[in-house]
């Protein structure tokens, strides 16, 4: 979600630099951005603890920042705005909104109003550092469609046949709707392509048995990368995802997403900047949102958040956004 800020920074002000300060993987989801903005990357692993902190900020404190956004506010980037300071450079820390979290997902007298989106509160601490911008979306692939001529062993020649695309696992169980009624959703959806997007060896068992089950589907996981299912995932005609990275992949990648929401809410404010047609699925129940990130156990033991939605609701909403496909 940084990065509609990022392009927005370099395209508007061409003549300054901004580096971001991030893990390695996060190369991937930056080789398309103006040449002023750069990748910093770190090992984690290499700066454990207070001293290990204490060594990487003066490493950066070396590289002769002007600035320092602090696009996290926990503990890690606490410590390395602290040395920052304290050598008396400029620093503009995120609000959060810890407080109006709270009041969205306590259990009595919740606040149910929209927070600010985690993109506008990232174009916030640019401003509050001296670059105010206009917050505008990123799409990686801009108006084109990205070539998927090497996947073509996997996905075969998209002709005028309907491809959607499937990614039904988070982070929490708390933002994973039921496998079994996944599978549902799976079956009807007769007369498209499906692809199955995911990681790990529990998510590549359910897939590949879908996969076996299904002469429709095809699962992803094991056969593909990071770069190339974000091409592919701009070639669907439609995403279905959870409240999760995939969703968010899937808006960068410029694809009409269908979000399936449980514990979480998007008044929360990290449904992104979803690309226009986009929607969610979700319950109205008093209990929803009990957690900002999907992590909290459910206080009646079941989920019904998200057991509650009915495969048909959503078979229903996907079948009328695929309709509408952009060919």
């Amino acid at each position: 979600m940084t990065l509609a800020a990022l392009k927005s920074f370099a395209d508007q002000y061409p003549n300054d630099r901004i580096t971001l300060l991030s893990r390695p993987v996060a190369k991937l989801l930056m080789e398309g951005l103006p040449s002023n903005v750069s990748l910093r990357t770190v090992n984690l692993n290499n700066y454990t603890g207070l001293g290990g902190l204490s060594r990487l900020s003066r490493e950066l404190l070396k590289e002769d920042y002007d600035v320092l956004v602090d696009w996290h506010d926990v503990l890690r980037s606490k410590v390395i705005r602290f040395f920052f300071r304290k050598a008396r450079h400029k620093v503009a820390v995120i609000d959060k909104g810890r407080k109006e979290r709270r009041a969205l997902t306590r259990q009595k007298d919740k606040v149910l109003k929209p927070l600010t989106p985690s993109p506008e509160r990232y174009a916030l601490v640019l401003e509050a550092a001296g670059f105010p911008i206009e917050l505008k979306p990123y799409r990686m692939f801009g108006n084109a469609k990205a070539d998927i001529a090497d996947l073509a062993d996997i996905t075969g020649a998209k002709g005028s046949d309907l491809w959607v695309g499937i990614a039904p696992f988070a982070a929490h169980e708390g933002k994973i709707y039921p496998l079994e009624l996944m599978e549902q959703v799976i079956e009807g959806l007769q007369g498209v392509r499906i692809f199955l997007f995911g990681s790990g060896n529990t998510e590549r068992e359910w897939c590949e048995q879908m996969e076996a089950a299904h002469g429709n589907v095809t699962s992803l996981i094991g056969k593909s990368n990071l770069t190339k299912e974000l091409r592919l995932m701009n070639n669907m005609d439609l995403m279905i995802t959870m409240d999760s990275a995939n969703m968010h992949l899937s808006a960068l990648a410029g694809t009409k997403t269908l979000s399936i929401w449980g514990a979480t809410h998007p008044l929360a404010g990290f449904s992104g900047m979803q690309v226009e047609g986009s929607t969610q699925v979700q319950l109205q129940m008093d209990c929803r949102p009990c957690s900002i990130f999907g992590n909290k156990k459910c206080l009646h033991g079941d989920y019904r958040c998200l057991s509650g939605i009915m495969p048909q609701d959503i078979i229903n909403t996907a079948k009328e956004m695929i309709r509408h496909a952009d060919k």
